[in-house]
């Protein structure tokens, strides 16, 4: 005697086919768990790596320099330090002036006019430190050597430049570089920038 069933007998290869999918879903889920894990872990590490190479508070007390331009007398010229360089500041003549404007600016190695160097005709800034090998050139204390074109002269290797600090005889491929500088009031010049 046979008994007969109604109920549907169970396929083997759909029960593993819904295993096997069952099993590959928790697999990604673990995955990308993991994975998650691991991107937050090396953030983590990384982070205060990265942070670490940020300025200290006390470089970027110095970021800044303000300098009070009132006792500077007219054809004087004055040196402070900004971020560890010399930066001459002079305080130029009507004909120091003149003389830099009259410059033709297609005789010059790197071509810039006097205007484009200065905010105020009176007053340059510029980083003293000669672009061919980082020397400080002479020419900001009364009695030292100017060069021939009565600006700054760099010893070491013979470069000139003139009264607006661009380089006219030597190994120098540059002028004198200004840095970035801004008037506060008529007395007041600040160097560099707030970060």
């Amino acid at each position: 005697m046979s008994i007969s069933s109604d109920t549907p007998k169970s396929n083997p290869t759909a029960l593993n086919e819904e295993a096997s999918v069952e099993d590959a879903t928790k697999r990604d889920l673990l995955y990308l768990t993991a994975a998650s894990m691991g991107v937050m872990a090396a953030g983590s590490i990384a982070w205060p790596l990265i942070d670490q190479m940020n300025p200290a508070a006390d470089t970027l007390a110095l970021s800044t320099v303000e300098v009070d331009l009132s006792p500077i007398e007219e054809g004087q010229s004055i040196t402070v330090v900004w971020r560890g360089m010399p930066v001459f500041i002079r305080r130029r003549t009507q004909a120091e002036i003149a003389e830099a404007r009259a410059v033709d600016v297609s005789t010059l190695r790197d071509k810039q006019t006097d205007e484009d160097r200065v905010k105020k005709p009176e007053w340059l800034i510029m980083t003293g430190l000669c672009t061919h090998l980082g020397c400080i050139p002479l020419g900001q204390k009364q009695g030292d050597q100017k060069g021939e074109y009565g600006g700054w002269f760099c010893p070491c290797h013979g470069s000139h430049y003139d009264i607006s600090g661009r380089i006219r005889r030597g190994p120098a491929p540059k002028n004198l570089v200004v840095p970035p500088h801004e008037y506060l009031n008529d007395t007041t010049l600040k160097i560099g920038h707030e970060a």
